[in-house]
């Protein structure tokens, strides 16, 4: 699904990535481990095509997307991928609903069909009833879970899920893998995971560690 080939990026005066080679084929869970600040963010939006290397290639289905211009860079982001942040990113003065079907909603997709998708994201995660509420009313576990639905209401073939787990009591971050674990068996996902766990198991094909600006598998 997305390759990356010899991408280098620096911030200044500080190399971030250095030389870094990534496949992640269709329906792969990879996890990317590291520490804070060592990069693993960049490399999500560069994979992601939010960002754009300072060297090297990346592809999307083997077609070269690293100079396509900004609005076919956004075309492929709107109906191919999904993102799920650390901080969730959802919409303070819009409701859960609202929030799930803002993908749809850019995409110029008809009310009733993001009203049908998004209710039956809802009741998939358990958040049948949540539709009408706002996202600071809700938990971080039922937010977390509302910002996976909106990943998943475009029905994406890659997921970027940077970090999803750092805000989370450990309760609610092995129920966001295990989400994720599902997500990749029932929908044929690519899910990208990043994390600063070094030590537990995760439910991952492929683990990789970013660390010098290079990836270790």
């Amino acid at each position: 699904m997305i390759e990356l080939k010899d991408v280098h990026k620096r911030y200044e005066a500080m190399k971030v990535l250095d030389g870094v080679n990534l496949e992640v084929r269709r329906g792969e869970f990879v996890s990317i481990r590291g520490k804070s600040g060592i990069g693993k963010t960049t490399l999500v939006r560069i994979a992601g095509l939010l960002e754009r290397p300072d060297s090297g290639r990346v592809l999307f289905e083997g077609r070269p997307v690293t100079m396509l211009n900004e609005g076919e860079r956004s075309n492929i982001r709107l109906g191919r991928i999904g993102f799920i942040f650390q901080l969730h990113n959802l919409i303070p003065n819009l409701s859960v609903r609202e929030n799930v079907e803002l993908p749809l909603s850019l995409e110029g997709i008809r009310k009733e069909e993001r009203s049908r998708k998004t209710e039956e994201l809802l009741s998939y995660f358990d958040l049948e009833g949540f539709g009408e509420r706002n996202p600071g009313s809700l938990s971080g576990g039922e937010r977390q879970r509302v910002t996976i639905a909106r990943a998943l209401i475009n029905d994406p073939d890659v997921v970027m899920a940077d970090e999803p787990t750092a805000s989370l009591d450990e309760e609610n971050a092995e129920l966001v893998l295990e989400m994720l674990e599902r997500i990749r068996d029932e929908r044929d996902v690519a899910i990208v995971l990043t994390t600063t766990n070094m030590r537990d198991d995760l439910p991952t094909d492929t683990d990789y560690i970013l660390k010098d600006g290079k990836l270790e598998g």
